[in-house]
């Protein structure tokens, strides 16, 4: 079997591909162009990739014997991954590598604006000798704030206690337990970091929320001399608002090791700020993230291609097809139930209780249709490296446990998926869904332990409100003037004249003014918007 590896990757890995009898390994010697990779892919079997080679379409389609695409690293940008999952080809990568490197830069940056060492250095390559230009702090009983609480944030953490800081992490999507073990102050608030962290270093991805995040209002409502970290990635900070804040001091110094265009103009006023400390995104840089990436990438394709065996998947988990017949349907349905929840849901959660009844019981595997619940519940999250092999260990690193139940008890439906969530020991939301009619045509069927009809796509407007004549037409009309076409609607009324659920399907989103409109009316409450 040919494995082309199409970028330079650690020896290491190379001399484990070469040292199977199975595997006849070439290896690239530079860069190639989509259409010079055309011909070289036609008999492959597995390609290597890092970040460099764009495995496009055309390639994946060029490449008829295909099976595996390895990337050494953990972002899949340049590879097409719904053209891989069309033609069969599994797409693997490599989450762990660089975490511990990265961690360390951290440190070495966080060490780097205390002692102010590339400043100094400076100085005395210039032939000066300025003590007192370059006093620093101590790390030692300063407040360090982590925004994110990941693996790269989890191993800052554990660091932070053995140089005797006070940790306090901002995480939306950790679970209490995992903080305790951790041993560090979780904030329930962002604005809880700002005002206590002397020193604020970022582990978050990039995400509707935490785009921009770190922007002219997020720095005036930071402690005054605060010094900030960035190994994650550029769109967090505003990088304009953040020199304007190093000017006028209420940053004292940053250093950043990403940004939000790469590589960074030679013109970018950052490369002339005294106060900052910058490398050119050197993350995953050490010898040994390298050997990691590189050997865990041939590892991972010479268990898949020698036993079937699949880690680090980022399209779909292996199952053989009898299996995945039976299981397709309920992975749409388990999907959408956890991406329903997700949104649902209070940020802080516990466990997640998956009961199977009905002819789901009798599933010979429910693993798939967990992770696939797992999968919808966890896209809240915004995470990129997300995917069906590795979603149970990230729940886990969330402090999030699962629970799964074949139940015998009678329901209703002759199929049975039921979702329940948990903060401690109070359930706090559930929902579960069927199929009506055939496995192509899910629904959920119960919310909020009430009775509705939720198709599982599109948008989905659900509010609470007192059961009054003329509330229908009400919400009907305010849809219409906004030009909103209402699908479909269901109605659940506690008693005559209680509360009601109204669950609304929409052909298109609302404006944010119609849901305030709705909100400010005193017979109604809980406006949620939902996208499914």
């Amino acid at each position: 079997m040919k494995i082309l590896v199409c970028d330079p990757i650690a020896p290491k890995g190379i001399e484990l591909l070469r040292a199977r009898p199975e595997f006849r390994v070439e290896v690239l010697s530079r860069r190639h162009t989509e259409d010079e990779l055309l011909p070289l892919v036609a008999d492959a079997v597995a390609l290597v990739v890092r970040s460099e080679t764009k495995v496009t379409r055309r390639v994946i389609e060029a490449a008829k014997a295909l099976r595996v695409v390895g990337r050494a690293g953990v972002g899949v940008d340049n590879v097409d991954v719904e053209a891989a999952t069309q033609h069969g080809v599994v797409v693997m990568n490599t989450p762990g590598g660089n975490t511990i490197s990265t961690a360390e830069l951290t440190w070495a940056m966080l060490l780097a604006l205390a002692r102010k060492l590339p400043q100094a250095h400076a100085s005395m390559v210039a032939g000066e000798w300025d003590r007192k230009k370059f006093s620093g702090i101590e790390l030692a009983g300063k407040k360090l704030g982590i925004l994110g609480l990941g693996r790269v944030g989890s191993e800052v953490a554990k660091r932070a206690l053995a140089f005797g800081m006070e940790v306090i992490g901002y995480d939306p999507f950790l679970a209490d337990t995992r903080v305790k073990a951790l041993g560090i102050r979780l904030a329930n608030e962002v604005d809880e970091v700002y005002r206590n962290a002397d020193f604020i270093t970022v582990h978050m991805p990039v995400t509707e929320l935490t785009r921009g995040m770190l922007n002219a209002s997020a720095f005036a409502r930071m402690k005054p001399g605060v010094r900030l970290v960035n190994c994650a990635r550029g769109e967090i900070i505003v990088e304009q608002d953040l020199l304007a804040a190093l000017d006028s001091g209420q940053v004292a110094g940053a250093a950043l090791d990403v940004y939000a265009t790469e590589p960074l103009p030679a013109d970018h006023p950052f490369r002339k700020h005294p106060a900052l400390i910058l490398t050119p995104h050197l993350g995953a840089s050490t010898k040994e993230a390298q050997d990691k990436c590189g050997v865990e990438v041939a590892e991972v394709i010479t268990s898949y291609l020698l036993t079937g065996e699949v880690r680090n998947a980022v399209n779909l988990p292996y199952l053989d097809a009898k299996t995945y017949e039976q299981v397709k349907p309920y992975l749409v349905l388990g999907e959408k139930l956890g991406r329903l929840l997700g949104q649902l849901a209070p940020e802080q959660v516990d466990r997640l209780y998956i009961t199977y009844g009905g002819r789901a019981r009798e599933l010979p595997n429910v693993d798939p249709i967990t992770r696939a619940v797992l999968m919808g519940f966890l896209s809240r999250t915004g995470m990129e490296a997300i995917n069906p092999v590795n979603v149970r260990s990230i729940a886990a690193t969330l402090g999030v446990t699962v629970e799964e139940k074949r139940s015998s008890e009678p329901v209703t439906y002759n199929e049975w998926l039921h979702v329940q969530v948990f903060q401690g020991d109070q359930k706090v939301i559930s929902a579960g869904g069927t199929f009506f009619g055939s496995p192509q045509n899910p629904r959920i069927v119960r919310l909020y332990s009430m009775p509705v009809e939720i198709p599982v796509s599109g948008h989905i407007l659900l509010l609470t409100n007192r059961d009054r004549p003329g509330m229908v037409g009400h919400i009907g009309t305010l849809m219409g003037r906004h030009g909103v076409n209402i699908a479909s609607m269901n109605l659940h009324r506690d008693e005559a004249g209680g509360r009601a659920l109204t669950v609304l399907h929409l052909d298109n989103a609302p404006p944010p003014s119609v849901l305030e409109e709705l909100q400010r009316d005193p017979d109604i409450s809980n406006v949620r918007l939902v996208h499914l």
